[in-house]
């Protein structure tokens, strides 16, 4: 589902992941490790064809990066839901109104918006909290609002950047069983973090990155 080429896609700062290649298969969870600055979030957006390889080639299901025109990169990111370790929650709407965007995004219209935003709220436990501004929330709940609005639409794939970064221990497992739970009904996901101590033993496939390459 996700194939990378001897990928290479360096920065000035230099920075970045040079001649990575691995594969990801469809409905896997594989942490990406490594420590900051590793090459970690580059990765990631390569997936989801934020930037480009300066060599080799990404594929993610039918889109090539090496292919792909820029009108068609919409349609790869329905596929993919993202979240990151900021949460990037528009303050002024409520939590039903963020996890609706991407639905209005991709031209759904009301009556199939509600009936699948309600459902995500509901299956990630906070569909009490829909009404509510994110600056009334604590980070934890923020998170899961976040990983509401990655999944609405549906995608093949999450890819979860640092998710539990800015969270407390407690809050951090919470969220990273709800991307188990996200897993479990067939959908992939790749999490990116630095914290290889707190999912070591969860028993998932690793991607280690160290100064931009793949080791392990």
């Amino acid at each position: 589902m996700i194939k990378f080429e001897d990928v290479t896609c360096r920065f000035v700062s230099g920075s970045g992941i040079e001649e990575a290649s691995f594969e990801v298969g469809p409905g896997e969870f594989v942490c990406i490790i490594g420590p900051t600055g590793a090459g970690k979030t580059t990765l990631l957006r390569l997936i989801y064809m934020d930037i480009f390889p300066e060599k080799g080639k990404v594929k993610v299901a039918e889109f090539s990066s090496v292919k792909i025109k820029r009108r068609r990169i919409p349609y790869l990111r329905r596929k993919v839901g993202m979240v990151f370790q900021e949460f990037e929650l528009l303050e002024d709407r409520s939590v039903y109104e963020n996890v609706a965007i991407p639905l209005h995004v991709i031209g759904l219209n009301i009556k199939e918006i509600r009936p699948r935003v309600t459902n995500v709220l509901e299956e990630l436990g906070i569909s009490d909290k829909s009404h509510h501004l994110p600056s009334e929330l604590s980070g934890g709940e923020q998170q899961i609002v976040s990983l509401a609005r990655a999944i609405v639409k549906e995608p093949i794939v999450v890819l979860a950047d640092e998710p539990t970064g800015n969270l407390d221990p407690a809050a951090s497992l919470k969220i990273i069983k709800l991307l188990e739970q996200i897993n479990s009904d067939g959908t992939a996901v790749l999490m990116a973090t630095h914290n290889y101590s707190f999912v070591k033993d969860r028993g998932h496939r690793f991607i280690e990155i160290v100064e931009g390459r793949v080791t392990a």
